[in-house]
């Protein structure tokens, strides 16, 4: 079914999801949204002028009018991370910018599913939520479903492996106190160090696996890639139309991405990530894996993401958030 699908910002990640969803037969027509008309025209431009090898897609530099009857809307809007600097620390900053953009986009576009992609995602998603009064259903962080996808990539190469057959998720806030819950990894059902025992017997020569090296290469990628080349959009930008396909399916997925959490593993009243029901409704619910005591431990720190209790950062900041929003 095609769909009209809006993106709010035009920066290199916003663009980006608008070139990559123009290559998707779901998208029918793509709405740009910019503070900088100037560049928002050129984007749309240049987009619409390579769409002559699919079917036809509009793609439209538009304003928030322009969004009117969407079914889903992403929202990249914020200022980009820097070198060196941690996502929450952009929290106060994009917060002012989520607490604009929420009501204008959500008195248009009222029953649109709505993608968060500006970071700190986590407090964005919580912000966006409180400022748009939208039900939480309609709501989803991209979370740590880049994480999850850095998470394959790397467990694939060591294991020499498609990354179909890599089952193992990124949980937490998307950030360095994220963590894997690696008591439910596996390759294609295998705990992982069965697995290599077992390939291993056939003579594949599999090193042993190092879990913490792994969980710093997730970690640190980001941080890397921004060193190099000053940003990071193709990843995240792959990963959030993946998304968008997930919601416009028939059916329902399960992947790890920033919803509001009632309970689930001991955490309440944030935004974090955890296996989620995602589909045409939005979020129908979380799938709580048995995790172990010490993985639930994790799960509560991971909500802190600069002081050293585990809700304690994420108390101050929603505090901060409320502030800013008047609610």
């Amino acid at each position: 079914m095609a769909s009209k699908i809006t993106v709010i910002g035009a920066g290199s990640v916003g663009a980006t999801i608008a070139y990559t969803l123009s290559q998707q037969t779901f998208a029918s027509e793509i709405v740009i949204i910019d503070i900088n008309k100037e560049k928002v025209d050129g984007e749309a431009m240049d987009i619409v002028q390579g769409t002559a090898f699919r079917d036809p897609v509009d793609v439209i530099s538009g304003d928030y009018e322009d969004a009117k009857d969407s079914d889903l809307v992403i929202i990249t809007s914020g200022v980009p991370r820097k070198a060196g600097q941690t996502r929450i620390e952009l929290a106060q900053t994009n917060v002012n910018i989520i607490k604009d953009i929420a009501p204008r986009i959500a008195a248009v576009a009222p029953k649109a599913l709505y993608i968060i992609v500006s970071n700190p995602v986590d407090v964005m998603t919580y912000a966006f939520l409180k400022a748009s009064k939208l039900p939480e259903n309609q709501i989803i962080g991209s979370g740590t479903l880049l994480d999850t996808t850095r998470l394959r990539y790397g467990l694939a190469n060591h294991f020499k492996i498609a990354q179909k057959n890599i089952h193992a998720y990124v949980f937490g806030e998307h950030g360095d106190s994220s963590f894997v819950p690696w008591s439910c990894a596996s390759v294609a059902g295998v705990p992982m160090e069965e697995y290599t025992k077992i390939v291993n017997s056939y003579g594949k020569g599999l090193a042993d696996f190092d879990e913490a090296a792994m969980e710093e290469y997730v970690h640190k990628s980001g941080g890397e890639i921004i060193k190099r080349k000053g940003a990071t959009f193709y990843g995240v930008s792959m990963s959030v139309v993946n998304l968008c396909g997930m919601l416009l399916a028939a059916y329902e997925s399960v992947t790890t991405v920033s919803t509001m959490m009632h309970g689930e593993y001991g955490v309440d009243d944030v935004c974090t990530s955890c296996l989620t029901i995602v589909g045409p409704e939005g979020v129908k619910g979380k799938v709580e894996m048995k995790l172990t005591d010490e993985e639930i431990a994790a799960y509560q720190e991971s909500g802190d993401a600069f002081t050293e209790s585990a809700m304690t950062a994420w108390d101050s900041v929603l505090k901060a958030v409320i502030a800013q929003l008047n609610i």
